[in-house]
């Protein structure tokens, strides 16, 4: 299952198109560090919203939009919740319903959810609903905190991880309401548990590892995060691309320290094993939805 969703995140990210413009910079203010490491308290979160956008010259269209929440424990975050959707109307009209991709194009045309406990993530609707045998809603994948398709193309920077947060403001430059730098994915996937579990594709070649995302963070009154741009080359995935590939992402954070319960979906809706027939070889059919941005 592993090779089907890196082959699938492969796929789709070869053909996208896009480059994020800088963002206004933001003003240093308390320390994010500190202010993030006291919200670490079991039962309670954070909440966030997302779009990812692709930019092709003059062209923007927001490919992928999530929300979701983060539960704590006394050591950092303990599970997520979230819900994914691609934009289908960035992608053109929907493929005939004798064309082989049509199948794909319409679960992808719905939601996803993603629920991880600890290291174990479920998904369920989207492209997952195409590989799970009848009777069953989720497919669970172990030891890997995965936030579905949606989230290989969204927030590569996770805030709500304390080695990540506290790398970035190490490295960064005080900007107006916040802070402003650089990190390479080299660094993150060493740092980053949810970086490496988003993309799965392995360990970067040494061209990759040194793309740079660029973030500019925003932060409240308290110190805390409450929006974050980057963006970073298309190569970041691990896909060769034109040197104006890119992609920006913008998450906003809400409800710090608000009460957050997440449980595992019921044992009997759960699955380890895709249906029948479900290998590689149904990768090739997955290729349309982002090759259709760039006209």
């Amino acid at each position: 299952m592993k090779r089907i969703i890196a082959g699938l995140a492969l796929a789709s990210a070869a053909t996208l198109i896009t480059a994020g413009p800088a963002q206004a910079a933001p003003a240093a203010a308390k320390d994010p560090v500190a202010a993030v490491k006291k919200q670490f308290v079991a039962g309670k979160g954070v909440k966030f919203s997302e779009r990812s956008t692709a930019i092709q010259g003059g062209r923007r269209d927001i490919i992928t939009r999530r929300t979701g929440s983060y539960q704590f424990s006394n050591s950092g975050v303990a599970a997520s919740d979230i819900v994914g959707k691609f934009n289908v109307k960035a992608l053109g009209p929907a493929p005939a319903e004798d064309d082989e991709d049509a199948k794909a194009f319409k679960a992808l045309s719905t939601p996803e959810r993603t629920i991880t406990v600890g290291k174990t993530s479920y998904m369920s609707g989207g492209f997952w609903s195409q590989v799970l045998p009848e009777g069953k809603t989720w497919l669970k994948v172990p030891n890997a905190p995965f936030s579905g398709l949606t989230g290989v193309y969204g927030q590569p920077l996770n805030l709500t991880e304390a080695a990540t947060i506290k790398t970035l403001i190490k490295g960064a430059k005080a900007a107006k309401g916040g802070y402003a730098g650089k990190i390479t994915v080299g660094e993150l996937r060493r740092i980053s548990p949810s970086f490496r579990g988003n993309l799965l594709l392995g360990t970067p070649s040494k061209k990759t590892a040194k793309v740079a995302i660029s973030w500019k963070l925003t932060v409240d009154a308290n110190g805390l995060p409450s929006r974050l741009v980057s963006t970073f080359s298309l190569a970041a995935l691990g896909v060769g691309a034109p040197e104006s590939a890119g992609l920006s992402v913008e998450t906003l954070y809400s409800g710090w320290g608000s009460a957050v319960k997440i449980t595992a979906p019921p044992a009997d809706q759960v699955t380890d094993t895709p249906k029948t027939g479900t290998d590689d070889d149904t990768i090739p059919s997955l290729e349309l939805p982002l090759s259709r941005i760039v006209k």
